[in-house]
C-alpha cells in the first residue's frame, strides 16, 4: 500500500519561451513524481503511467533516478507543445499526438491511500475509473486536463462535461483562476472554491499565480502567499510541483496553512529553472523563512 499514487502521461513536450525552445519529457505525472522524488522520503509513492513504445525511455529514466513506476502500453504518447509569452501565466498549447485513456483493469492491482489523478485531457479518466479509485484511497484531481478539448492539433477550454459525478467522488482539487471560471462560471476564487465544495470536494485549492493561492477545507479559508522567485525562467510543472508539496504534507499530517505554504515555496524554486523541482527541502524551508 502506497501513500500516495500519481495516475497520468508522461508526455513528450516542446516548450517555446521567449529564451528558448526545449525538447523534453513531460506532463503532471512527470513534474508531479520528480519534485516528491526531491523529498525526504517519508512518504511512499508509485507513479503509473501509459507510453507508447518509443518513449519507454522517460518511464527508465525515472527508474533509475529511484522513482517507483508502473506502466502500461499505449498506441501513443501524449506529445505537447506549450508556447509561453513574456508572462509566464499566458500559454497556448497544440497537441500533436494522443495516448490512450486509463482503465479500470489496470488500476485493479494498484493500491494506496490517495491517487492523484493528473489529467492531461479530457478523456484521461472516465467517471467509472474515478468512481473504482475512490472505493480505495481518496482521490486528488487536477482539473486541467479535464478542461482541454484537441480540435485538430488545437487545445481549446471547455467546460468538463461530468463534473458533478466526478467531483461527489473527489476529496481534494487543484485549479487555478482560469479552470475555477471555466468549472464555476464564477471570478471570484473563494465563491468558486465554496461552489466546487458544495458539489462534494473536500479540500479545494485555488492557485493564483502571483497572487499566491487559497485552500478551502472543513469550510475554513487559508490564505497562502506567493514567495517572489530571484528570476522567473519557466512555468511549465508549477501546478504539478504546487500538488506534490501539498499531498505530501497532507500525508504526512500537517495543516492545511502549513501545507499549502510548503507547496507555494516549492513552486518558486520550481519557477527559477526549466524542468522538474531539483531542489531539497532545506531549499523550500529557506524560501519560506
Amino acid at each position: 500500500m502506497k501513500d500516495i499514487c500519481c495516475v497520468g502521461h508522461i508526455t513528450k513536450d516542446k516548450i517555446i519561451t521567449p529564451r528558448q525552445t526545449v525538447y523534453m519529457a513531460g506532463g503532471t505525472s512527470f513534474y508531479f513524481s520528480y519534485a516528491l522524488n526531491h523529498l525526504p522520503q517519508h512518504v511512499s509513492f508509485q507513479l503509473v503511467t501509459k507510453l507508447g513504445d518509443t518513449e519507454m525511455q522517460s518511464a527508465d529514466d525515472m527508474r533509475i533516478a529511484g522513482i517507483d513506476v508502473l506502466t502500461f502500453p499505449s498506441r501513443h504518447t501524449v506529445y505537447f507543445e506549450n508556447k509561453y509569452g513574456e508572462d509566464m501565466n499566458d500559454r497556448t498549447q497544440r497537441v500533436l499526438e494522443r495516448a490512450d485513456p486509463f482503465t479500470i483493469n489496470e488500476m485493479s492491482n494498484v493500491e494506496a491511500r490517495v491517487y492523484h489523478l493528473g489529467s492531461l485531457l479530457s478523456d484521461d479518466f472516465s467517471p467509472e475509473v474515478v468512481e473504482y479509485l475512490s472505493t480505495k484511497g481518496r482521490i486528488s484531481i487536477d482539473a486541467q486536463g479535464y478542461l482541454r478539448e484537441v480540435r485538430g492539433e488545437k487545445v481549446f477550454a471547455i467546460d468538463w462535461a461530468d463534473k458533478r459525478k466526478i467531483l461527489a467522488n473527489t476529496d481534494i482539487i487543484k485549479v487555478n483562476e482560469h479552470e475555477m471560471e471555466v468549472i464555476t462560471g464564477l471570478t471570484d476564487p473563494r465563491q468558486a472554491a465554496l461552489q466546487l465544495a458544495e458539489w462534494g470536494v473536500k479540500e479545494v485549492c485555488v492557485t493564483l499565480g502571483s497572487e499566491g493561492s487559497i485552500i478551502l477545507a472543513e469550510g475554513k479559508f487559508y490564505d497562502i502567499p506567493a514567495y517572489k522567485p530571484k528570476e522567473i525562467v519557466d512555468a511549465t510543472g508549477c501546478g504539478d510541483t504546487y500538488s506534490a508539496g501539498y499531498l505530501w504534507c497532507r500525508a504526512q499530517g500537517m495543516d492545511y496553512d502549513e501545507s499549502g505554504r510548503f507547496a507555494a515555496a516549492m513552486c518558486t524554486l520550481k519557477l527559477e529553472h526549466t524542468g522538474p523541482f531539483d531542489r531539497t527541502i532545506d531549499d523550500v524551508k529557506r524560501v519560506m523563512k
